[in-house]
């Protein structure tokens, strides 16, 4: 019965026993090379794609075997290039119980086995696919890996002033000359970002699927204004499930995976400044060589509307803190789904963002966005980071605002997908 729900699970499994390479890793992982060279060797001759991209690298740096650069870039290509490395269930005693199987899965040999899987799957031919891969799949503190970029930017500078309202006024109903309740601040400001990502299972259902927790958050810092205010934090907790495509299909078409989540998205603010919206998404994660490309499209769930005049502005703080949509209008500004395209090209990242709401009609709008990092003094970790940014959507407060941004300063991690 397990075999056959499996099987209509995923369409196909296959199985086989990762023992040994689990203990090979471990010697690895542990810096013992010489017991570890032997073992992921083996399971390298035996079409394990995971084991031949380690061997490659134990060749490079002289891990447990004297350098070789010639049979490095010989078990780098293999890896990369005839991609078959499947996972299998254990050997389990029959007496085993379902919920046994699932606490196993949200373990430590679940994570490493996944780590190990991504490696397998990506095309890892050149060093700077190589570099990056390796930093967003190895485990890092408390099993947190980067999700999106973090960054802090010092100099962010907008082209026209933001707007930073009361919360009891609602902006499309102030009277003529009280504009001064609006405080406008200053054009330069700080922004940073934090975005981490927690493996919870892998290979849960037998599809080699991963199960995450994402958490990203965004700040805009007036830094430079007299009392230094956080003019907007954007907070946006997901869930996804990223499930690899067969090797068919990547052949074809560059495709490696098929991302499903859910994420909320808001500014933790009360009354007329409160903006959330929650979502849903589908997106596929591309690969060709040096490029990757991520399509997202996504569905917005719908929320009550907020009482009788809270769109024009008619009700008191009170009123605009009720239950409801804060923002109906959003997708008119942001659409429905995005475009990222990332290049690397030797130690620098090149990256484009695009979104439109795709109306012809007059009522057009969308955003772009170009970055670009270079390492910092060679640091593997820190970055130089620019950033341009043109459109609506740039944080949640300014959704419907266009805006013109941009921003210089550091980055520490390099984001994949």
């Amino acid at each position: 019965m397990k075999k056959l729900y499996l099987l209509l699970v995923c369409a196909v499994t296959l199985f086989a026993d990762q023992t040994d390479y689990i203990k090979g890793m471990e010697y690895y992982k542990n810096k013992a090379y010489t017991k570890a060279f032997p073992i992921i060797f083996d399971e390298a001759q035996n079409d394990n794609r995971a084991a031949q991209y380690r061997l490659a690298e134990m060749y490079e740096n002289g891990h447990g075997t004297p350098v070789d650069h010639e049979q490095a870039m010989y078990w780098y290509k293999l890896a990369s290039t005839r991609y078959a490395y499947i996972e299998e269930d254990k050997v389990e005693d029959k007496n085993t119980s379902y919920l046994s199987h699932i606490g196993r899965q949200f373990g430590n040999e679940s994570i490493e086995r996944g780590n190990e899987y991504l490696l397998a799957k990506m095309d890892t031919d050149t060093p700077e696919t190589r570099t990056l891969v390796k930093s967003v799949s190895d485990e890092g503190f408390f099993g947190l890996q980067p999700y999106q970029t973090n960054f802090f930017l010092p100099l962010s500078y907008g082209w026209e002033k933001p707007p930073r309202a009361s919360a009891s006024i609602h902006p499309n109903n102030i009277p003529a000359g009280e504009e001064g309740r609006f405080v406008h601040d200053e054009n330069t400001e700080v922004e940073f970002q934090f975005s981490v990502k927690k493996q919870l299972s892998y290979d849960l259902f037998g599809c080699n699927e991963y199960v995450y927790f994402g958490y990203t958050q965004k700040v805009w810092w007036q830094l430079y204004s007299p009392s230094a205010p956080f003019r907007e934090t954007n907070y946006l907790p997901e869930v996804f499930v990223s499930i690899p495509t067969s090797q068919r299909i990547d052949n074809a078409s560059g495709l490696k995976a098929v991302k499903f989540g859910f994420v909320h998205e808001s500014n933790g603010q009360e009354g007329y400044r409160s903006r959330s919206w929650n979502r849903l998404y589908m997106t596929g994660m591309w690969q060709w060589g040096n490029l990757f490309m991520a399509t997202r499209a996504w569905y917005r769930l719908d929320e009550g509307e907020k009482p009788d005049g809270y769109y024009e502005g008619l009700l008191g703080v009170d009123g605009a803190n009720e239950s409801g949509d804060d923002n109906p209008d959003i997708h008119n500004y942001l659409g429905y789904g995005d475009i990222k395209i990332d290049y690397l090209y030797k130690k620098s990242k090149f990256g484009f963002l695009l979104r439109n709401n795709l109306r012809f009609n007059g009522e057009n709008k969308g955003a772009i966005e170009f970055n670009y990092s270079v390492p910092f003094l060679d640091s593997p970790n820190t970055f130089w980071y620019m950033k341009f940014f043109h459109g609506y959507g740039e944080s949640l407060i300014d959704y419907n605002r266009e805006v013109t941004k941009i921003a210089f300063g550091f980055s520490f991690s390099r984001g994949l997908f």
